[in-house]
């Protein structure tokens, strides 16, 4: 695994609204300490939930607190409840209604912890959302403003779970592993840089997927390529069939030196995309129908007289599209030794293009990432959301297995 990389030491960016805040804090509570402003966090958490369970009693009620009402039913004082918070015990005011008919959802009657309220901002942060949006929803549903600051600080919570999560230790075999990419901006000392996500999704042998690992990178390279495949090495890893990726920089040869038995096979749904980028949207729907004949041939020699009739028939129009086709030759044939149920698992990667899909949400909602903890976070969460899901094993895994225990004799457990 990648050298853990050191949080870096931020400047504090000053906001106009930030100094107000700190204003108020300091002219509210008599802050000296850390300790100080643990309390203060604590004061404003309880004065928080309990200005959202106001708003829960005028919904209830009908009508505002300030306003008069002919309702029978009426706010009734509160009573005192001691709770357990993220911050520690602490005792809110719970608002009472003379028909004692108020249910209160923020914090329920018999519940003695809140630190859920937490997960729902982290359950927000998972879903995408930046730390203002995360602030503008909940002054929107419940009338009260959460600093972004508040918000960031209650996310920085999962880091510990994240590094746990990192190295935690994993399977012995992994028939298939796959590696992927996604790009995104992040400030790092003001300057806007786009940094690398890389996604290693595991198929275990018991053909259920499992994230392996998130690693945020800048330059691609057969050192930086070791260092993560050592890293799933000193996880336990000890042997892979099969990894398939991208033309990442480097990896072939980080590769033969950690796993020197593995195969690695380029990803085909990237090496489809690379070539109808160079294709007219009119003529794409046509040119992808050929590239089929190449990865779907019974074998290595048809495919390869598959690619040079594709080559021969778009060359003169696009005479870039098939470059890759002839030069990379060597990493897609692996894949014409297997069964159409094979092939399925390897160039079917719908597992990680599901898991794209809900990463590329985050660029969607982010323009830029305030570091690249920050996008560590993001990432973190919104994989646990995407593959709390993930129970059942892949499609015809038996009939797949059997064929890559016969294929890789001795390398798979019975």
């Amino acid at each position: 695994m990648a050298k853990k990389e050191k949080k870096p030491v931020h400047k504090v960016v000053m906001t106009e609204g930030k100094r107000q805040i700190i204003q108020q804090l300091l002219q509210e509570y008599d802050i000296e300490t850390a300790e100080d402003i643990q309390d203060a966090l604590k004061d404003l958490l309880g004065g928080t939930i309990k200005e959202m369970m106001e708003a829960e009693m005028n919904d209830h009620l009908g009508y505002e607190k300030s306003e008069r009402s002919d309702s029978e039913d009426y706010r009734n004082g509160y009573k005192e409840k001691t709770v357990n918070s993220s911050y520690g015990s602490m005792k809110i005011d719970v608002p009472q209604d003379r028909k004692s008919t108020f249910e209160p959802k923020v914090v329920k009657k018999r519940q003695k912890d809140i630190s859920e309220i937490d997960q729902k901002i982290i359950s927000m942060y998972a879903k995408g959302m930046t730390t203002r949006q995360i602030s503008e929803t909940l002054q929107d549903i419940y009338g009260f403003e959460a600093s972004e600051g508040f918000i960031s600080d209650v996310t920085d919570k999962i880091l510990p779970q994240i590094e746990e999560w990192q190295n935690r230790p994993l399977d012995d075999v992994y028939p298939v592993i796959f590696i992927d990419a996604i790009h995104y901006s992040v400030r790092d000392n003001g300057i806007i840089k786009k940094l690398a996500a890389y996604v290693i999704l595991g198929i275990n042998c018991d053909g259920k997927k499992d994230v392996l690992t998130i690693e945020v990178g800048e330059n691609e390279s057969a050192k930086y390529w070791l260092s993560v495949l050592n890293g799933l090495k000193n996880r336990g890893v000890k042997d892979i069939l099969i990894i398939c990726a991208d033309g990442l920089s480097g990896i072939r040869e980080a590769i033969e030196a950690a796993f020197p038995q593995t195969e690695y096979q380029r990803c085909i749904v990237h090496q489809v995309r690379n070539t109808l980028k160079y294709v007219s949207d009119k003529d794409r729907k046509a040119f992808a129908k050929d590239l089929k004949t190449i990865y779907n041939a019974p074998n290595e020699e048809q495919g390869r007289i598959n690619r040079d009739r594709v080559e021969e028939k778009w060359s003169e129009k696009y005479p870039n599209a098939m470059k890759r086709w002839t030069r990379d030759w060597d990493v897609i044939t692996p894949i014409f030794k297997f069964s159409a149920d094979v092939r399925t698992v390897i160039y079917t990667t719908n597992a990680i293009e599901s898991l794209n899909a809900t990463y590329r949400k985050l660029n969607r909602q982010r323009s830029v990432f305030p570091s690249a903890q920050a996008l560590l976070k993001a990432l973190y969460l919104a994989t646990f959301e995407a593959t709390k899901r993930w129970s059942m094993p892949i499609r015809n895994w038996g009939q797949v297995y059997g064929e890559l225990a016969i294929m890789y004799e001795d390398r798979l457990p019975d």
